[in-house]
């Protein structure tokens, strides 16, 4: 293996995975002679999609776990323009890249991973950390053959009892109460994808899938799926009691690991707790020329990103009766998809307003008030206040939110039945994409304190 470039005692290598925003670099430590992975971050990239809270949370997080199944991150180093994440070298890739080849696993092979899986879900929980993103493509293999799970991204910190209510994850393991983006716990949301992961590695395929994002959230919440005819009784019993749509009577971990399926050949993990304080110092160092950069430098404002959950809410199979109850006192919300760029898609609420006498006054690049093209005083039946706020998804692609606070339920339906009926003219989002394995947090969530 050749190496082109070295950062400090560490000697980078060859890539073995990349993403948007980082590489991962195979590298040799030439203290020791050891492998490590390197995931190098452009510090430009984190600043530009406002990403500094996020990935500031993920190193902390891996930092502070100590476990045999978990990625381990062995320091961080911070340069001018780059961030360098040192950690665990885990050769035997993705689990998702075993399951693309071997289909499905044998009973052993699967209560394996799935008994690694659940002790790690187990240490996070006793210490707070609830991951939010278990599937395939974030547990690893190592050379032996021994799980390690990754990627901390949208993991959070929570304490006992407290609730949770950013939606994040990816759609096809999230639970049922996440999707509903209702207060959720973190310990039965891990849960559920637990479950759909060991459905997974047994049946072959996920539990839940369908081009459709609104079809896929019915079957969720409803918990409709089918067990291959090679699923054992016992299997099919453990899976049925994690795959419980209620979560207060889902299983617990305990509980798993008491079942008699998940005791055959267990061994727990021996791990040494490691009791001295962990060293942030290089974390806070590495970000801190972000945090000054952040302060003298005014970054260009761009739409927040939308979440695969909200992209679910404007479905065009779904049933937007809510739109028309008689709630003229209550403030009403609705998101609609629009295959448009941003700019196409002001011109069409414009467009819409006029069509039901109302007239547009544009508050920024991405946000409008909405208002009678006669002035009216506050008293008169007809005084409204209406905005719309378009979300970029991807250059062609937005969702615009509409918000009534008062006025007349009359407009505000036209307006929406005039504007739905112009951001449909082509073909919806929603008929095309498949629902995405990957979730784009909405930018305000990654701000957002959750304890």
């Amino acid at each position: 293996m050749g190496y082109a470039s070295s950062i400090g005692k560490y000697k980078l290598g060859r890539t073995i995975g990349e993403g948007t925003f980082a590489k991962v670099k195979m590298t040799i430590n030439t203290d020791n002679g050891q492998y490590v992975a390197i995931k190098i971050i452009d510090k430009q990239m984190v600043i530009k999609n406002n990403l500094m809270y996020q990935v500031k949370r993920e190193i902390t997080t891996m930092k502070l776990l100590h476990h045999p199944n978990i990625v381990r991150i062995h320091e961080v180093i911070g340069t001018k323009t780059k961030i360098y994440i040192v950690m665990d070298y885990v050769s035997g890739g993705q689990l998702s890249d075993k399951m693309s080849y071997v289909k499905r696993l044998n009973d052993s092979e699967a209560r394996k991973y799935f008994q690694q899986l659940i002790e790690s879900v187990d240490y996070c929980h006793c210490r707070g950390v609830y991951h939010r993103d278990l599937k395939p493509e974030n547990l690893l293999l190592d050379a032996k053959g021994n799980l390690k799970v990754s990627d901390f991204g949208l993991s959070v910190f929570q304490k006992p009892g407290d609730l949770l209510s950013t939606a994040c994850g990816s759609p096809s393991y999230v639970a049922p109460e996440v999707i509903t983006n209702k207060a959720y716990e973190g310990a039965t949301a891990d849960v559920w994808s637990c479950g759909v992961i060991l459905f997974e590695l047994l049946a072959g395929y996920l539990p839940f899938d369908d081009r459709s994002l609104m079809n896929l959230y019915q079957k969720i919440s409803r918990a409709e799926y089918t067990f291959p005819e090679w699923v054992t009784e016992s299997q099919k019993k453990l899976i049925s009691r994690i795959l419980d749509p209620n979560p207060q009577t889902r299983i617990t971990i305990p509980e798993i690991i008491e079942d008699q399926w998940f005791q055959t050949n267990y061994e727990p993990a021996v791990h040494i707790e490691c009791n001295e304080n962990i060293n942030l110092d290089d974390v806070h160092a590495a970000f801190s020329s972000i945090m000054e950069n952040e302060t003298h430098t005014k970054v260009p404002h761009t739409p927040s990103f939308i979440n695969a959950f909200q992209l679910i809410a404007m479905s065009h199979d779904l049933d937007l009766s809510r739109l028309f109850e008689e709630q003229d006192n209550e403030k009403q919300k609705i998101m609609l998809g629009s295959k448009h760029t941003i700019n196409e898609t002001i011109e069409k609420i414009e467009a819409a307003a006029k069509d039901v006498s109302l007239s547009v006054e544009k508050m920024n690049n991405s946000k409008v008030k909405i208002h009678p093209e006669q002035k009216m005083t506050r008293c008169s039946r007809s005084f409204f206040t209406l905005s719309a706020k378009v979300v970029e998804v991807a250059p062609t692609h937005c969702v615009v939110e509409i918000s009534k606070s008062v006025g007349e339920l009359r407009l505000y339906r036209e307006f929406c039945k005039s504007l739905t009926s112009m951001l449909t003219e082509e073909p919806r989002m929603s008929t095309k994409m498949q629902a995405p394995k990957e979730v784009i947090v909405d930018r305000d969530n990654i701000h957002e304190s959750e304890s």
